[in-house]
């Protein structure tokens, strides 16, 4: 299992790295590892090829790889949508980074919790750049002024810049404007480190159009 692993590892960081080098030499791209589908022994096996950062999108699952892992220094996301009854579990989780800051609710909501808890969270902002119903986030239009809010608003937030997913669609050219619209919008946010953007299926586009951050799951773990 570790020499497959291995062997995806080495060849999606190779087409990072194609991607990355062709638009722009001096970005450094992190692969984040999406383990929802996975098991913890795949997860041991795959850290021991070098992979550090995970992404889980389901508190419970995030709750019991990472109390099996603990023992591994791994870098844990939260990729999903977080509901409000599981909030106090992900911040006794302490992830890394949450990756998916979908409404104003949901920050006022952990901005409460943070406060009362003394603690302090690494956020990305989530925007709808697709304008798809099925997926979570800001729309674009209001995304800049939201994202304004809740730096003001909600101090135990730090907001490190934004998350989107592609458009659901084998249309390229769609897939690639709501990359840029995102990649738009972050260029204008002042401060904003991160751009997570590209999975499995469009990573490489999502890399051309600015993305820092890409979160594969199928291509590492088949």
């Amino acid at each position: 299992m570790q020499e497959r692993l291995n062997q995806n590892l080495l060849e999606a960081i190779e087409r990072i790295e194609k991607a990355r080098i062709a638009v722009d030499r001096k970005r450094i791209v992190q692969l984040v590892a999406v383990s929802k589908y996975s098991s913890k022994e795949e997860i041991a096996a795959l850290y021991a090829c070098g992979q550090r950062a995970f992404g889980e999108n389901k508190v419970q699952d995030l709750q019991q790889k990472s109390s099996a892992l603990e023992k591994l220094p791994l870098e844990w996301h939260f990729i999903g949508s977080l509901q409000s009854n599981k909030i106090n579990t992900l911040l006794h989780l302490n992830p890394y980074l949450l990756q998916s800051l979908h409404s104003l609710e949901l920050a006022q909501a952990l901005q409460l919790r943070l406060e009362r808890e003394n603690k302090h969270l690494n956020a990305l902002m989530q925007v709808n750049s697709a304008k798809e119903e099925s997926k979570s986030g800001f729309m674009p239009e209001v995304a800049l002024e939201a994202y304004a809010r809740i730096q003001e608003e909600c101090k135990n937030i730090k907001l490190c810049g934004l998350m989107s997913i592609g458009a659901h669609t084998d249309d390229k050219v769609v897939i690639q404007r709501s990359f840029e619209m995102t990649w738009n919008l972050f260029s204008q946010i002042k401060g904003a480190e991160i751009l997570s953007m590209g999975m499995s299926g469009d990573f490489e586009l999502a890399i051309a159009c600015g993305s820092n951050c890409v979160r594969l799951g199928s291509v590492l773990f088949k």
